[in-house]
């Protein structure tokens, strides 16, 4: 087995492929690897250039269309056979030279996952630096996993850590929480981050929309995933007991001859009942569907990370 698989997402990088292999070539030399490149729909030269260069460590694999950077990624790391697993952007953004101090980390002091963080990152202030800390601070803040930056892709995983994030959509800036929702041990890593010289960024203020999207999606895995009826159930119970509580109210002063047809809190009353029936009911359907995903995969809500039996005295 390899000791480490590089998985690199590309999508209309030609111009970066050759400084890319030859700078991985030369920081990796001393380490046994695997190249996994997966072009994401590249409308360019990308994957001619990546065959032409390629040797007998690299693998490409190449998408019918552009379906993302995490799919992109998911893709790389189920073709990955090495012991351990790192990822890196195809830009020359990351440098490769690296890896090898990230691998020495995690051996080292028997880390599951390190994540890099770019010091000095060498992006544009106002569309990607100001924005970038305001979504890192708010992911800290929410999901209890306190690094400094989420958005950096180069990042090393043991195996079993990377082959069970469960990626898809555009969670990639998510891996730290889902890592350690499988309760994975994670640290932070200074790295060095390089201007763009070759090729078009693909990040834009229009992701911090979608980043703040999926942080929803992320609080309700975390905290809800295996318990959905203690959420949908819990906000159900509230709604359905503030609008009986005003009925109850509009039944009173009906019964002592007041007119309550006219009145919007009898409308309120209805539909607050009517939505705590409706969110009760999806939880219970939610927790249906969550029975039905571990049991018909024989999957179970937990990772067990150790089972040790004891020698005989």
């Amino acid at each position: 087995m390899k000791k480490l698989s590089l998985v690199v997402p590309v999508m209309n990088e030609e111009e970066n492929i050759k400084p890319l292999l030859k700078t991985i070539r030369e920081a990796l030399v001393e380490i046994d690897y695997e190249l996994i490149f997966v072009d994401d729909g590249s409308s360019d030269k990308t994957v001619e250039v990546i065959k032409d260069l390629s040797d007998d460590r690299d693998k490409l694999i190449v998408f019918s269309r552009n379906f993302g950077q995490t799919t992109a990624m998911s893709a790389g790391i189920a073709e990955a056979e090495g012991e351990l697993i790192a990822t890196l952007d195809g830009d020359l953004q990351n440098d490769p030279r690296d890896i090898p101090l990230m691998i020495k980390k995690l051996e080292d002091e028997n880390w599951d996952v390190v994540a890099g963080r770019r010091l000095k990152r060498q992006d544009g202030m106002f569309l990607r630096k100001i924005p970038s800390k305001i979504a890192n601070y708010i992911i800290r803040k929410s999901t209890g996993v306190y690094l400094n930056d989420y958005g950096c892709t180069l990042k090393l995983y043991k195996k079993d850590i990377a082959k069970n994030l469960g990626l898809y959509g555009e969670l990639h800036r998510f891996i730290p929480v889902l890592a350690k929702m499988n309760g994975a041990k994670i640290v932070e890593f200074n790295v060095k981050h390089h201007p763009r010289i070759h090729g078009v960024s693909k990040y834009g203020l229009g992701r911090t929309f979608k980043v703040m999207s999926d942080l929803l999606l992320m609080l309700f895995m975390q905290k809800y995933k295996t318990r959905p009826m203690h959420l949908f159930g819990g906000l159900g119970i509230f709604s359905f007991g503030i609008g009986f509580i005003i009925n109850f109210y509009l039944l009173i002063l009906k019964i002592f001859g007041y007119s309550i047809g006219n009145r919007p809190l009898l409308t309120l009353g209805i539909v607050l009942v009517i939505t705590g029936i409706q969110l009760i009911t999806t939880g219970f359907l939610a927790e249906l569907i969550m029975r039905t995903y571990y049991e018909s995969q024989n999957k179970t809500p937990y990772n067990i990370r150790e089972i040790f039996v004891g020698n005989k005295k």
